[in-house]
């Protein structure tokens, strides 16, 4: 009998990590999943996911934080894993112009750690979450792994760029085949309260205003989780290859001499704020009290995923419709918080 396929999911108590671990399981793989259930936000809502994920017989939980180097040593030596799946991160545009030292030590120190225990324990597959914000100051739409993206604007984005380059750095010195997945606005059930969705449900149906920013005319292309998570279990086996046609001339960004990749995850059709609110307040039946304000700063006033790559190697493209999306999270949101129509 063949011996299931071993994955760690780092961040597994967060938004995409307990989505990912809980369809994993399903499908029959073993999975650790790690986390060090940090008070960024709500730590009960870390344990609502982790509580569900621990019905399966598959999965066993690793309370542990990325920065912790002989933690992360002994586990990786421990499970000998093949697949490595980076989501642990600090995450969050804004709280990156408050506290940016948080980001340096769980995105690029904390990273450095997963590389390292990679290279160590010859890890076939290492898939890391990149982000849409390395676009930063890029307008060319929609937004394609083949540009240059090399102007962040926000701290958080610098981070997840440098976790683009060290990936690389592993790849050529140390041959580690790595994927780097740049996520789109993702949303969904089980969401991280310090994103639009839920800050907007939760104020809304209390009755209170919410902040809409750069006067609504934000463009985002909000991606559904389960999209998501589809994309990274299409992309386990693919692990990277050199690209032979690659030309150190004109270098690609999106590929290499080594095992490299780049891909992006969005829902392919970019939407205005002010109609995903009008959307979510149809699903709630309330109308929402509107407090209009400027573009803060950090902040890109439109994302766009050019998904061409992930369609041409992963035969997937998102598609779930912000209706559907949002139908499905504020069930979920009326059930956890146990809210009467």
């Amino acid at each position: 009998m063949k011996t299931p396929h071993t994955v760690l999911i780092t961040g597994a108590a967060g938004f995409i990590g307990f989505h990912l671990s809980r369809r994993l399981c399903e499908a029959g793989y073993n999975v650790t999943g790690l986390d060090n259930l940090n008070d960024y936000y709500d730590v009960e809502l870390k344990k609502s996911r982790l509580k569900i994920l621990q019905q399966y017989g598959s999965f066993q939980f690793a309370q542990l934080d990325l920065t912790d180097k002989p933690g992360i040593d002994a586990l990786f030596t421990k499970n000998g894993f093949q697949t490595v799946i980076n989501l642990a991160a600090q995450a969050g545009v804004r709280y990156s112009l408050v506290n940016p030292y948080a980001y340096l030590e769980s995105n690029v120190h904390g990273f450095l750690n997963i590389l390292e225990a990679c290279r160590h324990n010859q890890a076939k597959h290492l898939i890391y979450a990149s982000s849409s914000s390395v676009y930063g100051a890029n307008t060319a739409m929609p937004f394609s792994v083949h540009h240059n993206v090399d102007h962040p604007i926000s701290l958080y984005a610098a981070t997840k760029k440098s976790n683009e380059l060290m990936a690389h750095t592993y790849s050529a010195l140390f041959q580690l085949p790595t994927t780097g997945l740049r996520f789109f606005t993702v949303y969904g059930p089980y969401g991280r309260p310090d994103m639009a969705l839920f800050l907007f449900t939760k104020a809304i149906l209390e009755g209170k205003p919410i902040d809409v920013f750069n006067h609504g005319k934000m463009r985002r292309d909000f991606t559904y989780v389960d999209d998501i998570v589809e994309g990274i279990v299409r992309l386990i086996p693919l692990a990277p290859k050199p690209d032979s046609s690659w030309n150190s001339k004109h270098p690609d960004p999106s590929s290499s001499f080594a095992p490299y990749r780049i891909y992006n995850i969005g829902n392919n059709k970019p939407v205005e704020l002010l109609h995903f609110i009008e959307v979510l307040e149809d699903k709630l039946g309330k109308k929402a009290i509107k407090n209009f304000k400027p573009i803060q700063d950090g902040d890109v006033p439109e994302t766009y995923a050019d998904v061409d790559d992930l369609m041409r190697d992963a035969g997937f493209k998102p598609d779930t419709s912000i209706e559907e999306g949002i139908g499905k999270f504020v069930d979920w949101y009326k059930e956890y918080y146990n809210i009467k129509n």
